[in-house]
């Protein structure tokens, strides 16, 4: 059997590290240090104050958050 294919928003991250050249781990605590903010305050902040598009900044909190609840 080969790799499993990542799925969902961690398929963005290989793009989003190279794009913005920091670290999904980093981008992460950027959008912790934001809580309790909703989830498209989060994207807003993301696109607002670093740049980053939508699709990219959706993913990171919606992983982000996803693994804060589990």
């Amino acid at each position: 059997m080969g790799e499993e294919k990542v799925k969902g928003p961690a398929s963005y991250f290989p793009s989003i590290e190279t794009k913005y050249g920091r670290p999904i781990a980093e981008w992460q605590a950027v959008v912790r240090a934001a809580l309790p903010a909703k989830h498209m305050e989060l994207v807003a902040l993301l696109k607002d104050q670093h740049g980053m598009g939508h699709g990219h900044a959706n993913a990171i909190v919606a992983h982000t958050l996803a693994e804060d609840a589990g």
